[in-house]
């Protein structure tokens, strides 16, 4: 497909995906616009591959927060599932992939790093949205994370072997559309890694800071992109030495 043949669809893509998220009032009109944005800039980077993780994140995202909403909502857990996500929901799960897109499209040199960690940014922001809303519904014992005892399912920091399956799930869905579009490798245990102590680190980060009301879940949600993303580059950079 030409260059100018591409623009046309992707313009088309992003104008009906952003119609149609705020038609079934899945996001705002400001958060549909701020997520037409951030495409644009994961689509410099990383082609119709960054295009197709953004989806599969909002697509499973979607899916999970909707499902069994009366459940999540008995448990006080559906923070999201009751109304539409707003701009600063979305930048805090795909700000910085777009910004790793940015950086892979002004810096050519390094744009397989940049898009490495593009990729594990969403990674870490499905197994989250996967582990906390599917969890929830599926889970038997729920645990502290800091305490590894008993807890009250639906509070922040809490987790469960079902949720962090479903989370783990998640991170490999993530490395495989990535694997389409950019090879098979050793990095793409690095995203599968990195997307998991990125939900790792959002459920601590929900244990305190969030049960303190010191971060919001938009804070966390954009903390845990930024340490998977740091997670990425330094497994990638001890691979390099290594080798």
């Amino acid at each position: 497909m030409q260059s100018g043949s591409q623009e046309v669809v992707l313009m088309m893509l992003l104008f009906t995906g952003m119609v149609l998220s705020v038609l079934f009032r899945k996001l705002t009109v400001l958060g549909a616009l701020t997520g037409g944005l951030l495409a644009l800039l994961i689509y410099l980077g990383a082609g119709f591959t960054g295009i197709s993780l953004m989806a599969a994140f909002f697509l499973l995202g979607t899916l999970a927060t909707g499902h069994r909403m009366q459940v999540k909502q008995v448990f006080k857990a559906a923070e999201k599932a009751g109304g539409r996500r707003d701009a600063i929901q979305v930048l805090s799960n795909a700000g910085m992939p777009a910004l790793f897109g940015l950086l892979a499209f002004s810096f050519p040199q390094h744009s397989a790093t940049f898009r490495l960690l593009l990729a594990t940014s969403f990674s870490s922001a499905t197994a989250d949205t996967l582990s906390s809303e599917l969890g929830t519904v599926y889970g038997k014992k729920f645990y502290n994370i800091i305490t590894f005892r008993p807890d009250r399912r639906g509070l922040d920091g809490v987790v469960s072997i079902e949720g962090s399956f479903l989370g783990l799930l998640g991170s490999i869905i993530m490395a495989l559309i990535y694997s389409f579009g950019f090879g098979s490798g050793l990095f793409l245990l690095w995203i599968i890694i990195g997307g998991t102590i990125g939900n790792c680190a959002d459920s601590l980060l929900g244990a305190t800071l969030q049960r303190r009301r010191l971060l919001s879940n938009s804070g966390v949600n954009l903390l845990n992109t930024i340490i998977a993303a740091l997670a990425a580059l330094l497994l990638s950079a001890l691979e390099k030495m290594e080798s």
